[in-house]
């Protein structure tokens, strides 16, 4: 008989499956508690003058910054990511602190010229917003919707994934060690079918902020609309690389292994479909074999590691009913043996756009190529997901590059590059893979109602 509590979840190393920590689940009671004191905590906080505000959120930022090796450490034992991945991470948490700090006092309303009077508009903060994190990226992720919703004047309540709490809950810590007031900034381990629900059908709570996958997403919109609550969803991704026989091939091969073995793969906005023009389909082929087999694979503790274990057995189960470990394969990596939840680098030669590993989303470190004709072909391969996240697209046609970026359905593109995420620019997709955006220099007023007063002038 299992002798394990029923309201906690312990916590494994994906490196090593040792248990590291054990942490209570939230229960919908404690998540009720939760949202009473983030009420009232919030009513003080809106009240605050913005450069106040601010002036807490940058000594939070100060305070992970200071904290930034212990927190890297932790992702890297909770999540298996790669330390130099890991550090990162907790810099980005650090640096949307101090971006979103700006952001509280820019965020003005504006005086609209009328007949009769004044008009002016004001923002004001929602409320209580609940962050539903993933575990794919703990850290940067929860960050994304909390700097910006506590800048705007709101109290957050974060319950991250079940199986990556640790950073989540230390940073609670350090937003207490730095001045937040108490009940501002919580954090609730649990389950998603437990706290996450309860936190979603909460009527104190006014937003809800979610990222991972599309199934799951739509159930929290269906919710939130029973409410009438806002919500911004970051869902699932399919994202295409597109290469053109006139791109520079050995940058864009060397390039590549990175776009889709980032975080084993687990990341929405991996280019996982590689589209190549048929003309240079083998050359690229050929360069892009060494650059996947000599990507690092190991001890995500090593500074020398690029790509760590996948989070789970689960998911390496899951990655499996796409890809066994035994399926041809046109170009395959190593994996370490052992005790870890390890699947190798795989590239896949796809019999048709249709197949079911070059439009569904894997979430491992598994990339399809697929040829192309000419650019209405890898416009039309490109948008042939439910998908629309991300996508990249190698060429030196400038005119090209701006052509096939319009017309891509996807929220956030990049020529000649990867990239996908800057704290400073607009993220979010189209189609199936989310609703709203989050970042960029607009990303407090999501959290915000939008208040219009007039005063007349006209004489008595």
């Amino acid at each position: 008989m299992s002798t394990e509590h029923p309201h906690e979840h312990h916590i494994l190393n994906p490196a090593t499956e040792e248990v590291i920590a054990t942490v209570p689940a939230a229960t919908p009671d404690e998540v009720a508690a939760a949202v009473a004191r983030a009420t009232e905590a919030q009513r003080g906080w809106a009240a605050l003058a913005p450069a106040d505000r601010a002036r807490l959120l940058r000594r939070f930022a100060a305070a992970v910054d200071g904290h930034l090796e212990e927190l890297a450490a932790l992702e890297v034992r909770e999540a298996g990511h790669p330390i130099g991945n890991a550090r990162w991470e907790a810099g980005n948490v650090r640096d949307l602190l101090d971006y979103a700090a700006g952001g509280a006092e820019r965020l003005s309303g504006a005086q609209i010229p009328v007949a009769g009077g004044l008009n002016v508009t004001f923002h004001e903060p929602l409320g209580v917003v609940a962050v539903i994190a993933p575990w794919n990226f703990p850290m940067p992720i929860a960050a994304w919707g909390t700097a910006p919703a506590l800048a705007a004047g709101n109290a957050v309540v974060l319950k991250p994934a079940e199986t990556t709490p640790l950073t989540a809950l230390r940073l609670a810590g350090l937003a207490l060690e730095a001045g937040l007031p108490e009940g501002l900034f919580q954090v609730l381990p649990g389950a998603g079918p437990v706290a996450g629900a309860a936190l979603v059908e909460h009527p104190g709570v006014a937003k809800v902020v979610f990222t991972g996958s599309t199934a799951v997403g739509k159930e929290i919109m269906a919710k939130c609309a029973a409410g009438v609550k806002r919500v911004t969803l970051e869902l699932g991704g399919k994202s295409p690389n597109v290469v053109f026989a006139d791109a520079d091939l050995e940058r864009a091969a060397a390039a590549a292994p990175g776009s889709f073995l980032d975080n084993t793969g687990q990341d929405c906005c991996a280019r996982s479909r590689i589209l190549v023009q048929r003309s240079v389909y083998d050359r690229f082929m050929e360069l892009l074999a060494p650059a996947v087999t000599s990507f690092a694979v190991g001890d995500p503790a090593d500074p020398a590691t690029a790509m760590g274990p996948l989070i789970s057995a689960a998911q390496r189960e899951r990655v499996r009913s796409y890809v066994p470990e035994d399926a041809p394969a046109a170009i395959r990596g190593e994996a370490p043996e052992g005790k870890g939840f390890w699947y190798p680098a795989t590239v896949l030669e796809a019999t048709g756009p249709g197949d079911r590993t070059a439009v569904e989303e894997i979430f491992g470190p598994v990339a399809v190529v697929l040829p192309f004709e000419d650019e209405a072909d890898a416009v039309r391969l490109a948008n042939a997901t439910d998908y629309g996240l991300s996508g990249s697209i190698w060429t030196r046609d400038v005119g090209r590059a701006v052509r096939v970026s319009r017309a891509v359905a996807a929220g956030n593109l990049s020529v000649n590059s990867h990239s996908s995420v800057r704290y400073a620019t607009p993220f979010g997709g189209y189609k199936q893979s989310g609703l709203g955006r989050e970042l960029g220099p607009d990303a407090l007023a999501a959290f915000t109602e939008t208040k219009n007063v007039f005063i007349s002038t006209e004489e008595q």
